[in-house]
């Protein structure tokens, strides 16, 4: 039975000598150090997975413009979440001229690192945001529980703004706690709510302490699919930020097990279909035994 591709739906590639990185300092440890294609490719291969989105991990024009050189020429890369300055008043400008790339899929703010955890709606990125929708770009949201009324205000402001979670919101899996889920949970249904808004099964296993297993992801999982739905939800590994609580294979296989309720349609979407429709890229049929994801 012939199912979509398998697209990892987020991922980095870096090179640290680039020097716009801020966050990446040798005290990074295992992920201090150039990640690239060749990297990857066996981790994907042994997964399955064809495809990847490369998501920016400098808040620079400069690395935007870097990971867009390296799709050019890298058949894996289906798309690239890069950044600019949403806010500059000469934005729309530069987004035009960035999106005759049609490798760019989408902007990604870094909300989480800003001082101010109402900044997108404080800011003025109206002329920004105007020009995403105009190119039929989308919106990642790397945020936290604390920025879900900025999130929520700017999710109504824009409706027709193509918009999705980064990491499922970053749930704070490590603290545990009844509060925290239940914090966590409630910001996650008021996303839902918007059906522009998709969300990414990735990034659980960085957020949970050392020694997690299926079962310590599972309340987590199971509350992102009952808000989401199998339609407008996506896997991606976050890889190479995976390698410091985890590996590739072993959360490709946990987030396998943690979707075997859903039917082979279902999974085929959440592995592959949806960061496909979402990212409008241009995607291909691939086997996968028994109706399932090749993946």
């Amino acid at each position: 039975m012939a199912t979509l591709e398998a697209i990892d739906a987020h991922q980095h590639y870096w090179d640290p000598a680039r020097g716009d990185y801020g966050w990446l300092t040798p005290a990074t440890t295992v992920l201090y150090r150039t990640f690239g294609p060749a990297d990857l490719a066996p981790l994907r291969a042994s997964c399955g997975v064809a495809r990847t989105v490369v998501v920016q991990a400098a808040p620079t024009v400069e690395e935007t413009r870097w990971l867009l050189d390296l799709a050019r020429n890298e058949p894996s890369i289906a798309g690239v979440v890069g950044w600019v300055p949403l806010d500059d008043p000469h934005v729309a400008t530069l987004i035009a001229e960035l999106a005759r790339e049609p490798k760019l899929r989408g902007v990604r703010p870094m909300l989480q690192d800003l001082p101010d955890d109402d900044w997108i709606v404080k800011a003025d990125t109206a002329r920004g945001v105007q020009a995403l929708i105009a190119h039929d770009l989308a919106f990642d949201a790397l945020v936290f529980t604390r920025h879900a009324d900025a999130l929520a205000t700017f999710l109504a402001r824009h409706p027709t703004l193509r918009v999705v979670v980064d990491h499922g919101a970053k749930p704070p899996i490590a603290a545990g706690g009844e509060s925290g889920f239940a914090a966590w949970a409630q910001a996650i249904t008021r996303f839902a709510q918007f059906a522009q808004v998709h969300c990414k099964l990735s990034g659980l296993a960085t957020e949970a302490a050392p020694g997690w297993d299926d079962a310590t992801l599972a309340p987590w999982v199971a509350h992102l699919l009952a808000a989401f739905g199998p339609q407008r939800l996506m896997w991606g590994s976050d890889w190479p930020v995976l390698n410091l609580n985890g590996d590739y294979a072993r959360w490709h296989a946990s987030a396998q097990e943690l979707t075997q309720t859903l039917s082979a349609d279902e999974r085929a979407a959440v592995f592959g279909g949806n960061a496909a429709a979402f990212y409008r890229l241009k995607t291909g049929l691939k086997t996968g035994p028994g109706g399932h994801p090749a993946g």
